[in-house]
């Protein structure tokens, strides 16, 4: 999964703004290097980020979401927690719904994707909440936003797992749930892992989110052989073929 930023104020420092033209050429790359999904936000959701209004946030990624459906062959995400957001578009050629408040700000976004017929992420976001057993709370909110997502029609197939790394978790509870990530897989569903650039690797390598590829790569390989299907990153050609080479250990190699 590819990030497509179209943000002023990516943690990441990969933010577009309203450049749709850059967003579009931003998008075809990534697909060249090996994406296999486009993820596209356009409300940063890094800490103390600042928020945006339903239409403001609209108004960022439907043009982009537009143009892409049109020109590419890959499924294309639409990052965000507002059901109105997601509805738009869906409308505009999206097929993903990635929710990183895993339901818990807008319940109708698993209403929206169960009319819709779509995917929907989960992400497991400790932000605002205190817990004891970081992996006991990952699970439980994960179990949480799964009922309500099943509850509301979405279909079990259409459901994936996110832990949630960087979300509300402290730098030993982010690298306990990726040591951990394995006992996701009692939820029986396929987990995502976002750890690109994340400020847990910053903080362990005391580097930059733009000097953090090595520390990403790390995250990726271990995750895949802990379990991870999916993995969503910024550096999509390093990390396709970290991906490949883990997936041909872990799962065995296919041409």
């Amino acid at each position: 999964m590819g990030v497509i930023n179209v943000t002023p104020d990516s943690f990441s420092g990969d933010g577009l703004g309203s450049d749709i033209k850059a967003a579009v050429a931003r998008a075809r790359s990534v697909v060249a290097e090996g994406a296999d999904i486009i993820d596209v936000g356009g409300e940063s959701t890094r800490p103390h980020y600042a928020s945006v209004s339903e239409d403001e946030e609209i108004r960022r990624v439907v043009p982009v979401i537009e143009r892409l459906s049109g020109e590419l062959s890959v499924p294309i995400s639409i990052d965000t927690s507002k059901s109105g957001v997601a509805r738009r578009a869906l409308e505009a050629g999206a097929t993903i719904i990635n929710d990183v408040w895993g339901l818990r700000r807008d319940p109708k976004l698993a209403e929206v994707a169960a009319e819709k017929g779509v995917a929907l992420v989960l992400v497991a976001n400790q932000r605002e909440m205190t817990y004891e057993d970081i992996v006991a709370e990952v699970v439980a909110s994960l179990k949480r936003g799964m009922k309500l997502a099943l509850d509301a029609g979405v279909a079990w197939e259409n459901i994936i797992i996110d832990p949630g790394i960087g979300f509300g978790k402290t730098l030993e509870g982010n690298l306990e749930v990726m040591r951990r990530l394995s006992e996701l897989k009692e939820l029986g569903r396929p987990i995502l892992l976002g750890t690109s650039r994340k400020s847990v690797i910053g903080t362990v390598l005391d580097l930059p989110p733009d000097q953090r590829l090595e520390g990403t790569a790390a995250t990726v390989a271990l995750g895949i052989a802990n379990g991870a299907d999916i993995i969503r990153v910024h550096d999509v050609l390093p990390m396709a073929r970290v991906a490949r080479m883990a997936d041909a250990i872990v799962r065995g190699f296919r041409k």
